[in-house]
């Protein structure tokens, strides 16, 4: 199994910034696309950004010019850089891996997502 573990969350006023870390762990082989998806209360699920193994990345329209992905395919971690936050980007964020793991006969896929880490943005 594949598991994401999320840090970096927290409350910041309006203009400021967080940065959000995920790390994956376990029977990985290899991992294609990170992303992070974002959930505010009453809302559905939303792609905030994602960055394949090559480094292409791809936002929403509402972070572009503020959030940066990035990730570091050695220790399997991505992170996700925001600036110059707004109110409406509270929400919970989660992280989300896909890839290849390693399994009995071989490899299979896994598409495994983080537990979530709030991030609050006060006006």
């Amino acid at each position: 199994q594949v598991q994401l573990v999320e840090s970096g969350g927290g409350l910041v006023q309006a203009g400021g910034s967080l940065r959000l870390s995920c790390a994956a762990s376990g029977s990985i082989f290899r991992i294609n696309a990170m992303g992070w998806y974002r959930q505010a209360p009453g809302k559905q699920r939303e792609l905030v950004a994602a960055i394949t193994s090559g480094g292409n990345t791809n936002y929403a329209d509402s972070v572009k010019g503020r959030f940066t992905i990035s990730r570091d395919n050695g220790k399997n971690t991505v992170y996700l850089q925001m600036n110059s936050l707004k109110p409406e980007d509270t929400a919970v964020y989660y992280c989300n891996a896909a890839g290849l793991r390693r399994a009995i006969y071989g490899t299979t896929t896994f598409d495994s997502w983080g537990q979530g880490t709030q991030v609050t943005v006060s006006s």
